[in-house]
């Protein structure tokens, strides 16, 4: 047995041998063997905000986290959109542009006041860019770095009070274009690129105040975002050429990791950036 301080938090780790010669370790006299680390991949009691949760990747992760059993609360820009897929999946809605700091710190202080708790944040809000620095203007450059790094910065830093008190997570959605460049991507990958560090950053900065922080980088993904570009041959031949799995990914193929890093299935990972990219990134 032993115990750990981590700020004004005391825990107690307990060790105990188990057949195969190795230790099952629990926290205040829980345990994680094999069963118990498949059952922790729930979510029940955790409350959980998706900002771009009505579509996408966004939409995905939200309808996971319910099925998962936490209080999940979806925001974006579009109201009539968002009401619809709240309704349709049971959750709560909250009209939120996340380029404004004021409006997310609004959306989670109406998140505390339903639920009483914040565990999990996920900044999956984004835009795209398809152009290089000259074929692009200024307003696409600023519009992408607001919604695609500042959107992050601002869900970090609302949430990071509420998530010290609940030993609670972040979950940033990045791309495989924050690992690697790709041709005619430049403000994307830009900020891309942003959320990858930042996330590492922050990571480090709350470890030792039970905050977790992590990235998920998914490849090209069949959402409505990719729709028309995936609909041209010579787009989806470059995605499937590039892509060792030979296809772009389903929203349903990325969520799940998510699910297992809001969960204390994930309690020893932070500051990863993970690709879910069919291989992309390997080669």
């Amino acid at each position: 047995m032993r115990s750990v301080t981590r700020g004004n938090r005391h825990r107690t780790l307990v060790v105990s041998p188990v057949p195969c010669g190795c230790s099952r370790v629990g926290i205040d006299g829980g345990y994680f063997g094999p069963t118990a680390r498949i059952e922790t991949m729930q979510l029940e009691g955790k409350t959980a905000i998706v900002t771009g949760g009505s579509s996408g990747i966004g939409n995905a992760i939200a309808s996971a986290y319910v099925d998962a059993g936490a209080d999940v609360v979806i925001a974006n820009r579009t109201e009539s959109e968002g009401t619809a897929v709240a309704d349709e999946l049971g959750c709560t809605y909250v009209q939120t542009d996340v380029r404004e700091y004021e409006q997310v710190e609004a959306l989670v202080e109406a998140t505390v006041d339903e639920f009483g708790t914040l565990d999990v944040m996920v900044n999956n809000a984004g835009v795209a860019s398809e152009t290089t620095v000259e074929e692009m203007d200024l307003d696409e450059w600023t519009n992408v770095i607001r919604t695609d790094l500042d959107g992050v910065m601002h869900g970090t830093k609302a949430a990071l009070p509420h998530l010290k008190e609940t030993d609670g997570c972040i979950v940033n959605t990045a791309s495989i274009y924050g690992l690697v460049g790709g041709k005619g991507v430049a403000s994307y990958s830009a900020a891309k690129g942003g959320v990858v560090n930042f996330t590492q950053q922050v990571a480090v900065d709350y470890a030792d105040e039970g905050v977790r922080v992590n990235s998920i980088c998914p490849g090209f993904v069949e959402t409505s975002m990719t729709e028309a570009l995936l609909e041209t041959d010579r787009f989806y031949n470059y995605v499937r050429n590039n892509t060792p799995m030979n296809r772009p990914a389903q929203p349903e193929e990325i969520a799940p990791l998510a699910v297992f890093l809001a969960s204390d299935s994930a309690s020893y990972v932070t500051g990863a950036n993970i690709p879910v990219d069919g291989g992309w990134t390997a080669h």
